[in-house]
């Protein structure tokens, strides 16, 4: 079988990590998988939110917002705000986003503060949620690696790194990274979210009009399994070479929305 861009079935497409994409953030980077592009942002806020002072909850919180930019598709999308309210698309995706990484955070010792991650997307080629989460990480490893610099904590909190991928059944065989067409066309999708240790955060999996198999079941797992090994490597270059960069550095980075 030829995949629509070529790749072979257990290839990732082209991953790439620009830091410093939003210089008031505390750490950010703009993420591609392919052509999917998300910007995500770490802000850290020094309080905590209003339910955590009140029934006295000790640490910090971690919380998500997902947008998609209304160019970020083939078809101009809706802002939410146009309509009132989060759409349940987005609402889920935000959610699945912050629990993921508060999995591998010790919120006991991030303090009382509270990192705010923004991940908005401007190009959607699909995968747009699981790049969030990718690129999620490396934001926020920057800001913690900032708190540090600044003499706020002692410790790096980020227990793990995590990292998220799709795998999916398309004409009837097993294939990683789905893009767009890929997606549409899939007769299973999954999005696997893992520790780099590879310990299971999510599962979200189903048959779109069809059911799949234990042994194809097995083979997206163990594709995702390939993929995060690869993606968690790329992570911590990234990392390491943003915790390298001076200030000056990253506020020169206003190409980073140039493509090459």
């Amino acid at each position: 079988m030829t995949r629509p861009d070529g790749r072979q079935n257990d290839q990732l497409r082209p991953i790439s990590f620009k830091p410093g994409i939003a210089p008031h953030a505390t750490g950010s980077v703009l993420v591609s998988f392919g052509n999917t592009r998300v910007i995500c942002a770490a802000t850290i806020q020094e309080d905590v939110p209003r339910w955590m002072k009140y029934q006295k909850v000790g640490g910090g919180w971690l919380t998500a917002e997902y947008n998609m930019l209304p160019y970020s598709t083939h078809d101009r999308k809706q802002r939410d705000i146009s309509a009132g309210r989060l759409d349940g698309r987005s609402s889920e995706i935000q959610r699945l986003i912050g629990r993921s990484l508060r999995a591998v955070v010790d919120l006991k010792a991030l303090g009382p503060r509270t990192i705010w991650l923004d991940c908005d997307v401007l190009q959607a080629d699909g995968g747009t949620r699981t790049a969030s989460i990718t690129g999620g990480c490396v934001a926020i490893a920057i800001a913690l690696n900032q708190l540090i610099a600044s003499g706020k904590i002692k410790s790096f909190p980020m227990k793990k790194l995590i990292a998220g991928i799709s795998s999916g059944i398309y004409r009837d065989t097993p294939i990683l990274d789905l893009n767009y067409p890929e997606d549409k066309d899939a007769s299973v999708d999954f999005n696997i979210v893992m520790t780099e240790d590879l310990q299971f955060v999510e599962l979200q999996g189903s048959g779109e009009e069809g059911t799949f198999s234990n042994e194809e079941m097995n083979a997206m797992l163990d594709l995702a399994r390939k993929g995060i090994v690869e993606i968690t490597e790329l992570q911590k270059q990234a990392i390491k070479d943003a915790d390298e960069m001076s200030l000056t550095d990253l506020e020169g980075l206003a190409d980073c929305f140039k493509t090459t």
